[in-house]
């Protein structure tokens, strides 16, 4: 995945639910009033948030897009945040500073594997026009699991985890003499190291 070095991710389109309804969580925290409800639903989505950067998988269906300085070198572009549902568009915008949206028949789009990818169609090879000097090139994608009853077990778990962690412990915790406590709970790391793509 060396090509994702020279890349950016940015947000488009957020998911539209996070993995965790408030209620759940609230049952998970044990908290049956509302005094905390706004603070709860900021602490979701932060966990989630934490929880795709640790792992780099996107958790529910989002539009992503990862921009490049130029065509890699070999006959793949890995889509960061998998997994990958679809791709939207390729776009690439020439030195003169023309966009030129690189037709779907030129690519296939393999959904399959961690993380997906596309890969020029056979017989096609990767445009040859001179690109404008950085982020010449843009892949829109869809990423994702799904809803969120798609989102498997183990990150809902996480999120549950760390969204208690962080209303138990509103500041820095101390965890004995003159240690600080890690910035993931021990559980949390456990879980997300085995859903890391690597």
């Amino acid at each position: 995945m060396d090509n994702l070095l020279a890349g950016d991710v940015a947000v488009i389109t957020p998911p539209s639910v996070e993995p965790m309804t408030k209620a759940e969580v609230k049952l998970h925290l044990r908290v049956d009033h509302t005094t905390d409800d706004t603070l709860i639903d900021s602490l979701i989505i932060a966990a989630r948030q934490r929880v795709e950067n640790v792992t780099w998988r996107a958790l529910v269906t989002q539009t992503l897009e990862l921009t490049l300085d130029a065509w890699p070198e070999g006959n793949k572009i890995d889509l960061p945040r998998p997994p990958l549902q679809s791709v939207t568009s390729v776009t690439y915008t020439d030195s003169a500073g023309a966009a030129v949206v690189w037709g779907s028949a030129n690519y296939q789009v393999i959904t399959q594997g961690t993380p997906g990818r596309i890969v020029p169609a056979y017989g096609v090879s990767w445009p040859s026009v001179t690109l404008r000097a950085a982020n010449g090139i843009a892949v829109r994608y869809v990423a994702g699991y799904g809803l969120a009853a798609a989102v498997p077990d183990l990150l809902k778990a996480a999120i549950k985890l760390l969204v208690g962690h962080w209303y138990e412990n509103r500041e820095a915790t101390v965890v004995g003499a003159g240690m600080t406590a890690t910035p993931l709970p021990l559980a949390v790391e456990s879980i997300l190291y085995d859903y890391m793509v690597r």
